[in-house]
């Protein structure tokens, strides 16, 4: 009896692993671990073609906060435009979200154009596909075209206002990567960059420029940006100062919290102004109150001289983007349910 149950105990761990050969004299062990594919950004990468990674690599597809940043200010302005009772246009939502890929993607091979030199000195950046030779200046600019058309195609679906002010945001995109070199704030003129869509969103669900919503609701996100990239940009600090790129995190210096601080408070200004010119609802103000403690928490906790809190910091901004769409859905709808009482 005793020797079935072992042997019934070496069965059941054989059948653990997939393939497994015990070492006797000189038969080798071979055991192979087979971990759980997970479902992330990276793992698509990874398994996309060999010829094509490079190139989704490029264009920080394995990297979608990005994106999401990019993407958050066009949900607000859309859902700000619903009418009361009302879900925000989905067809447009669709059709920023894919926009909002295609151009973060355009950015990011313009600005590797501009920084190849500097991102082969940096610890962070010198594997990125142009810095190193993975691909070439013209492969670069293959894939720049191909973006930069395909998002032509998804601005001509708009009305002409949000097409010229499309157009418009061309100019930023492009001095970004040079702004660095002159001047401490780069992270302003992407700030003007990123938040275009708090603008053209609004515009593209209602034909109409409204100031006193679209331009409380774009300075607020342009502080947040300041919030964010500057906080990201502490994790290059010691590599920008020794071949002289310029941050808002080396200006800012170890008074960054006191002036994250102050870009804080005209963020979440400008965020009620807006909900008081657009008759948001108490759920708006609920998430506005959760984004301020969210803020709270990242600057009081934020470790300027550690690259990994850095990025997670950074990173977490995904929960402000949430917190303040959901506040708009939500008391959009209750704008009915008031109406009706």
């Amino acid at each position: 009896m005793l020797s079935l149950l072992k042997t019934s105990r070496r069965v059941c761990q054989s059948s653990v692993n997939i393939f497994h050969v015990s070492k006797v004299g000189t038969t080798s062990t071979t055991v192979i671990d087979r971990k759980p594919w997970k479902f992330s950004a990276s793992s698509i990468v990874e398994a996309a073609p060999k010829s094509a990674q490079p190139y989704l690599r490029l264009m920080r597809a394995d990297k979608p906060i990005g994106t999401w940043l990019l993407y958050w200010p066009c949900t607000w302005s859309i859902s700000l435009a619903a009418a009361p009772g009302h879900l925000p246009n989905l067809y447009l939502l669709a059709l920023f979200g894919t926009g909002a890929f295609l151009m973060r993607g355009a950015g990011c091979v313009i600005n590797d154009f501009w920084d190849k030199d500097f991102d082969k000195k940096v610890e962070r950046t010198k594997l990125r596909p142009l810095a190193s030779g993975e691909l070439s200046n013209f492969q670069g600019m293959v894939l720049l075209g191909g973006l930069l058309t395909t998002s032509l195609g998804i601005l001509l679906q708009l009305n002409l206002l949000s097409i010229g002010l499309g157009f418009l945001s061309m100019i930023p995109v492009i001095c970004y990567p040079l702004a660095k070199r002159y001047t401490h704030w780069p992270q302003s003129v992407l700030g003007l960059t990123f938040n275009y869509g708090a603008i053209l969103g609004y515009t593209a669900a209602t034909g109409d420029f409204n100031p006193a919503i679209v331009l409380p609701l774009y300075s607020a996100a342009f502080c947040w940006t300041m919030i964010y990239d500057t906080i990201y940009a502490h994790q290059d600090k010691d590599d920008d100062r020794l071949i002289g790129v310029k941050s808002t995190a080396l200006r800012f210096g170890e008074n960054t919290r006191l002036w994250l601080t102050g870009f804080s408070i005209p963020m979440i200004s400008g965020l009620v102004m807006t909900g008081i010119y657009a008759n948001q609802t108490w759920p708006y103000y609920l998430g506005i109150t959760a984004s301020g403690l969210h803020l709270m928490w990242q600057l009081t906790t934020v470790d300027t001289n550690n690259r990994d809190d850095c990025w997670k910091k950074f990173v977490s901004n995904q929960w402000i983007g949430r917190f303040i769409l959901l506040g708009i859905i939500v008391g959009n709808l209750i704008k009915k349910e008031e109406k009706n009482n």
